[in-house]
């Protein structure tokens, strides 16, 4: 169901998206001199605490992993938060309304990021992946396809605004899923597929609440299923070219039957598992996690960061930490509600359909009730340019609520 919207008070010119109605700017704020009086009230506190308690979380768990794993190091895990909280007090500041008339800047953005691993002196390969590029000088790298995440949020809410609450034809459908494509497409250059998913269900998810018919949506999904089975039955047919890899394609038939390939991500999940259940209710306490401290549990500060945390926490730190992302979440959802710029509404429901996805498949592939991708958990995993898009991404909703007045 679309969510409601208000009257149009700008119209977009010179776009290839023009819609009649056009997008609604809200008009941009005025500077204002902030003070200790009022920053309170220009903050979201409802959603603004349970992300502040997820960072605390993360940096806990972070520095008990960095005892037994060299590459976990606790500093550059603070340095990405503070680089986060600078980018996402920035962000706070700035009016995210003038986005919503950039559209043609945003596509070539999401674009340029997602492809620049790919550009020759450019690209680093980490573990097999080029999705990562070096910044000269500082000997820091980061990883392009994070920041695209965020700006496909604001991608794809500028091109659904100009709609109004309302996609009446299924031209227009077609168009805005053509759209997402784009990003969805350049991403999986590099290839990353799990990236490429959570570009995927933001899209999809700003798509549906910009008023798109269930019909559509339905024969869309049946589309996808069929594609998804094509590609999965082509892989496994030797002499013809393959769009999944090797390690993909063991990844799933894991996910089908555990017991499968026990060296490899079989073996991941396992100890996966192990970690989890054997944190019992309350836990080994902070630094006890002995699947993480052995080397049994891989990649235990990024991908499997939940199982090492139940591990530590036990059932009831899993169970608290779900709270507060359900809190946090739930918080975006409600204000989205009450938010009547169009534009404002579809930033906000990406936002929420990023942490949704991403806690999901996390959480989820460490107890064997999704497939094996490296997404990472928002907040909690090791990771500076994860960290830095995902307190940006708190900024994005501080934002839209320090411009509520000014926007409806």
């Amino acid at each position: 169901m679309a969510l409601d919207s208000s009257a149009v008070t700008k119209q977009r010119i010179n776009s290839p998206f023009r819609k009649r109605g056009g997008i609604p700017s809200g008009g941009l704020a005025k500077k204002e001199k902030l003070t200790g009086k009022n920053i309170l009230n220009n903050l979201y506190l409802a959603q603004l605490v349970p992300a502040a308690l997820l960072v605390l979380i993360g940096i806990v768990v972070i520095w008990t992993a960095s005892m037994n794993i060299a590459e976990a190091s606790f500093p550059r895990h603070l340095l990405g938060i503070g680089l986060g909280f600078v980018f996402a007090t920035f962000m706070w500041r700035y009016d995210y309304r003038a986005l919503a008339n950039m559209t043609n800047v945003l596509l070539v953005g999401v674009v340029v990021l997602m492809i620049l691993p790919k550009i020759p002196g450019f690209g680093v390969s980490v573990k097999g992946m080029t999705g990562w590029v070096n910044i000269p000088f500082v000997g820091f790298r980061f990883q392009p396809s994070e920041l695209g995440k965020i700006v496909t949020i604001f991608l794809m809410a500028s091109v659904c605004a100009q709609y109004n609450g309302k996609v009446e034809t299924l031209k227009d459908y077609v168009k805005l899923c053509g759209t997402l494509m784009v990003p969805f497409g350049s991403i999986m250059l590099l290839p990353d597929l799990g990236t490429g998913l959570i570009i995927l269900v933001i899209g999809a998810t700003i798509i549906i609440c910009s008023g798109a018919k269930r019909s559509w949506i339905l024969i869309t999904v049946l589309l996808l299923i069929a594609v998804v089975a094509l590609v999965v039955v082509t892989s496994m047919i030797p002499g013809i070219p393959h769009i999944l890899k090797e390690y993909q394609m063991k990844r799933l038939a894991v996910f089908l039957d555990p017991s499968v390939d026990p060296s490899g991500d079989g073996y991941n999940l396992q100890q996966a598992k192990i970690a989890v259940g054997s944190g019992g209710f309350i836990g080994k306490g902070p630094g006890n996690a002995t699947q993480a401290s052995g080397r049994f549990l891989p990649e235990a500060h990024t991908d499997f960061v939940f199982a090492l945390f139940s591990e530590e926490f036990g059932f009831l730190g899993a169970f608290i930490m779900l709270l507060l992302f359900a809190w946090m979440i739930f918080a975006t959802i409600l204000f989205a509600m009450k938010t009547e710029n169009t534009f404002s509404k579809l930033v906000l429901v990406g936002c929420a359909a990023m942490w949704s996805f991403q806690v999901l498949q996390n959480v989820g592939m460490c107890i064997g009730i999704m497939p094996i991708t490296g997404i990472p958990l928002p907040f909690i995993s090791f990771g500076s340019t994860s960290m830095i898009a995902q307190l940006v991404s708190v900024g994005i909703v501080q934002s839209v609520y320090r411009h509520r007045t000014k926007a409806a």
